[in-house]
């Protein structure tokens, strides 16, 4: 199995607790405003069948050979065509997790102002990192306020594609100018929008905007 690549642009996350129709419909149209890639939020209802919803999921994206990718919960990969876990958190064991899911994944972690976690991503084998929170957000829930200089800080240790999430709006992610930052990660931006197609579609010109101005590729 060929594992999909992650190299920056637009991060959708998407709540698995929305009804499963809409939710695809809105998956759908953000890919095909530019969305990148789509990872899905470890929150349930209780009665959901998980690997039926992501594999709902998966299908759309993988349509469009987009990557989803699991919040936390990496057992999933096991029973479902995920591409990848996103952890919050370090894992325990990343080895024994390695071992039982037997086939490459895309892997992703979590950080705020402590480096060390850039650090571990550079040993560990992270395909991409993401920072949280950037600005106040009720999504972002209890991420740190992550300060610009940590992310060009970041930017100097690793080579790897760095995010940025929590509270990024079409207001202020020119304020985000100059952190060496590859893409964004948005949630209600894009779910919570009338039209999920035209605002992934803004953000991505947005996107291609600044880093071409700061001459990144991706």
């Amino acid at each position: 199995m060929t594992k999909r690549k992650i190299d920056g642009g637009l991060y959708l996350v998407v709540d698995p607790g929305l009804q499963l129709d809409v939710l695809l419909a809105k998956i759908k149209a953000a890919i095909e405003g530019g969305v990148s890639v789509v990872q899905v939020w470890n929150h349930w209802n209780e009665a959901q069948d998980k690997q039926a919803v992501v594999n709902a999921i998966c299908a759309v994206a993988h349509a469009s050979n987009i990557p989803v990718l699991i919040n936390d919960a990496w057992e999933l990969l096991h029973t479902t065509a995920l591409d990848g876990v996103h952890f919050d958190a370090l894992p325990n064991d990343l080895n024994e997790i390695r071992q039982t899911i037997q086939r490459p994944f895309i892997m992703g972690i979590t950080c705020g102002n402590d480096l060390t976690r850039i650090h571990w991503a550079n040993n560990n084998g992270c395909d991409y990192v993401s920072f949280c929170s950037m600005f106040p957000s009720a999504s972002a829930g209890a991420c740190e306020i992550v300060q610009q200089e940590t992310v060009l800080q970041a930017r100097a240790i690793t080579g790897l594609p760095i995010f940025l999430a929590g509270g990024i709006t079409a207001n202020n992610l020119s304020l985000l100018a100059g952190t060496g930052f590859n893409g964004v990660a948005l949630i209600s931006a894009i779910l919570h929008a009338e039209d999920p197609k035209k605002a992934a579609a803004y953000f991505t010109t947005q996107l291609k905007e600044l880093h071409t101005h700061e001459g990144i590729t991706h």
